[in-house]
């Protein structure tokens, strides 16, 4: 790990969903699937110069969102993960609080056709939940995101 930090790696690994506060799943698929295994990956990701998570913005040919209001298994917290990237831009979140982070990801990496709903719930956490750090509807967090 110390030679991770001295050389300046710039990690780049995918991932399965991260959700609008930058945590990240790259294991697991509806919650008890193992895709794959975490490996040596959350070395690099935490001891990094520069962690990047890449994903393609759904999954398959199916409407999922790979942004999701909260992940279903944590593999990488948001403090692990500085950028993530989708074919519809990136969310660099160093220096950004949590609130400002949600906004940014889901105006651009989120599907467009996704935006809305998580715009929405992530309005609604909010107003839902004053003064929150990361706000969430606890019985919606992990319903499926619906495209408009």
């Amino acid at each position: 790990m110390e030679v991770i930090r001295r050389l300046g790696v710039i990690a780049m690994n995918g991932l399965i969903e991260a959700d609008i506060y930058g945590k990240v799943n790259s294991t697991h698929i509806r919650v008890s699937t193992i895709m794959n295994g975490i490996r040596g990956f959350g070395d690099f990701a935490r001891n990094a110069y520069l962690s990047i998570f890449m994903t393609p913005s759904t999954a398959k040919a199916e409407p999922i969102s790979a942004i999701v209001p909260i992940v279903t298994h944590v593999d990488h917290t948001e403090h692990d993960v500085q950028i993530i990237v989708t074919e519809h831009g990136l969310d660099d979140t160093r220096g950004l609080s949590p609130k400002q982070h949600a906004a940014i990801i889901i105006d651009n990496t989120a599907h467009p056709s996704f935006r809305p709903a998580l715009r929405d719930y992530f309005d609604r956490a909010c107003k839902l939940s004053p003064g929150k750090h990361t706000p969430h509807l606890q019985d919606e967090a992990f319903c499926l995101i619906k495209p408009s």
